[in-house]
């Protein structure tokens, strides 16, 4: 109680909430001490219950036809490993993941909380729908890429051809599909950054529109570049969606443009007769109309 009230005394007292680089270290110690703990709160849970966890990792793996894989008699689908602490090191990999991703609102709340004082009003408006948005793209992602892992992972192993099995080691493959989530999720942040650098002023609706042939054609290269399958079938699957991410994100770009341009042009003019007003300057020059002629 003692705590809070003298946190809004503070607040009173300095209500632009400057700090000194001194307290803007002590808070990111703060925040990243909160960062840790939460994380390990849910490294724990992920460690209680890791056998579940790995048993929905290894899934898309046990659904590669039991002739390309390794199936020792009596069993159905295991996953090895050849180093005396390789199960533990694996269970601690896994855990801490599975710590990241369930506690992934509550450290992403921190973040946002030590960068929040140094946004304006309305920009803090969009920080906190810019997070929310980004957590369902980049689950959005991995759940995506979890559906084509199974069918990416059948095409890499059969192509070894029959009379052959994989005999995956269990920290090769977490890695793998630990990498694949990752790529996708962070490929469906796509949107976010364009209508961030729209917003910005440093991409507007006339270059997106423009350059989306080039947009497309660059995604379609990064999807081959970034998927670890390598194979058509999962680069389409990222590229598809990433298209009509970067799709909705352009027609967001010029459909905020056109109401901002009604909204000027029904807007009074602006008052030049007081010297100590700043007069309003468009960043982004615009270029000259066809009837415009040299004076000169």
């Amino acid at each position: 109680m003692t705590a809070m009230l003298r946190r809004m005394r503070r607040r009173r007292l300095n209500p632009e909430a400057r700090m000194s680089v001194l307290d803007h270290l002590r808070e990111l110690r703060r925040r990243l001490i909160l960062v840790i703990v939460f994380v390990a709160a849910g490294a724990i849970i992920g460690w209680i219950f890791y056998g579940t966890i790995l048993s929905v990792l290894r899934h898309p793996y046990c659904s590669v036809p039991s002739k390309f894989r390794y199936t020792p008699s009596g069993t159905k689908c295991v996953l090895i490993y050849h180093g005396v602490l390789d199960g533990f090191t694996t269970r601690l990999k896994v855990s801490a993941i599975a710590g990241a991703v369930l506690t992934s609102p509550l450290w992403l709340y921190q973040v946002w909380a030590f960068i929040t004082p140094g946004l304006r009003r309305n920009e803090r408006k969009y920080t906190l729908w810019f997070v929310a948005a980004s957590t369902l793209l980049f689950a959005a992602g991995t759940a995506l890429a979890y559906l084509v892992l199974a069918k990416g992972l059948r095409i890499l192993i059969e192509q070894a051809g029959y009379g052959t099995q994989a005999q995956l080691t269990v920290g090769d493959y977490i890695s793998f599909v630990t990498l694949m989530l990752v790529v996708f999720g962070a490929a469906f942040e796509l949107p976010l950054v364009v209508i961030m650098a729209n917003l910005a002023g440093v991409l507007p609706a006339r270059v997106l529109k423009k350059s989306q042939r080039i947009g497309i054609f660059l995604i379609f290269t990064f999807a081959a570049v970034a998927t670890p399958t390598t194979d058509p079938f999962t680069m389409c699957a990222m590229a598809a969606p990433m298209v009509l991410l970067f799709e909705g994100a352009v027609l967001f770009a010029v459909v905020r443009e056109r109401r901002k341009a009604r909204r000027e042009a029904a807007a009074p003019p602006p008052d030049y007769s007081n010297d100590a007003v700043p007069s309003a300057v468009d960043p982004i020059p615009q270029p000259l109309g066809d009837g415009w002629t040299d004076a000169t």
